[in-house]
């Protein structure tokens, strides 16, 4: 009866498997990054459009705003806790 030295047949198992999914991560990013390639070629990204700032009412007006709103807030606060 041969002597099978299991070691050496589960360290070639290892290493035929973690060769065959280090092969396919290599061919899934080679195949993402020509799908990237085509979808930069058949649909371009459009030019950038500066984006409008909306105006800013003044900083005393939204301080008043903000406090008025805590006020609330703690009042409603402490009539539903009472």
């Amino acid at each position: 009866m041969a002597e099978v030295n299991y070691v050496a047949e589960a360290f070639k198992f290892m290493v035929l498997g973690m060769g065959v999914v280090f092969l396919f991560l290599i061919i899934l990013v080679k195949a993402i990054e020509f799908q990237a390639s085509l979808i930069k070629k058949y649909f371009p990204d459009k030019a950038p459009t500066t984006p409008t700032t909306p105006k800013v009412s003044s900083s005393d007006e939204d301080e008043k705003q903000r406090v008025a709103a805590i006020i609330a807030a703690v009042a409603e606060f402490r009539k539903t806790k009472s």
